[in-house]
């Protein structure tokens, strides 16, 4: 069975009405755990990869399907995702703890890879009500138009989740670093709109960084890692640029590795 792209997007929008989106604001205690201590997860995480998974097995018989809770259980599910033949990554609350607190700014995920490299990607912000779906080649569809790159200020504006890079100017080649959203299904379209310039980052989960990586660099942006090279489906190791040019990326890249060492 093809799997389409608008099919796909319906999916999303349908289990985060269906399973996620009732449960926003209305979680009791018992519906929330910590997989580890801050790795917040919830009834809804968990149920949406769930049906979310076995309707995309459905579709694509014989796929992989890396969700980010399975993965927690079954950590070599990463591994298997750059050899894949056919693969889906799901992260199916993004930005788990500001949904837990009551936050809008949360997302649904998901891309589709073959043989490593991501062709599809769909990001689905359930409570700002917009969709971003990319097709490698094809561009960005912000609500089902065509996105194109935003107009970039002279001064780069940047963000982060890193506590240490908060406020951070790099010589005042840039304005000082901001706090992130705390979600990559915001953090990235937010780059892609133009509302910041670049993200750092320092985990690398492919659920919170592969589709939004596919969406920059269609629209003539990168994503590198701290220690240099491009990021990936088989990359590892911590610390990740996200910018709205190569030549961004690399500076910031450059100027943070130089603040570490």
């Amino acid at each position: 069975m093809a799997v389409t792209t608008q099919g796909v997007l319906d999916l999303l929008v349908r289990v985060s009405a269906e399973v996620v989106e009732p449960r926003f604001g209305r979680l009791a205690s018992h519906d929330v755990d910590e997989k580890q201590p801050g790795d917040l997860v919830t009834v809804a995480d968990r149920e949406a990869e769930q049906v979310l998974t076995a309707e995309l097995l459905r579709m694509t018989p014989g796929a992989l399907v890396v969700g980010e809770e399975a993965s927690f259980d079954q950590p070599a599910l990463v591994t298997e995702l750059a050899r894949a033949e056919h693969a889906f990554t799901v992260d199916p609350v993004d930005g788990t703890r500001n949904f837990t607190n009551g936050s809008p700014d949360h997302a649904m995920m998901l891309t589709e890879l073959v043989r490593g490299e991501v062709v599809r990607a769909w990001i689905w912000q359930p409570q700002h009500q917009h969709s971003f779906v990319v097709e490698r080649g094809a561009g960005v569809l912000l609500d089902g138009e065509p996105l194109g790159p935003a107009t970039r200020p002279q001064v780069p504006r940047g963000a982060s989740s890193r506590r240490h890079l908060l406020g951070q100017d790099f010589g005042g080649r840039i304005e000082p670093i901001g706090k992130s959203r705390w979600c990559c299904g915001v953090d990235y379209p937010w780059l892609a709109t133009g509302g910041v310039d670049f993200l750092c980052y320092w985990n690398l989960k492919p659920w919170d960084h592969l589709p939004g990586a596919l969406m920059l660099r269609e629209l003539g942006g990168e994503v590198l890692m701290l220690e240099g090279g491009r990021y990936g489906a088989s990359s590892s190791g911590q610390g990740l640029i996200a910018a709205a040019t190569p030549e961004l990326a690399e500076f910031v890249r450059a100027s943070w590795a130089a603040d570490r060492g």
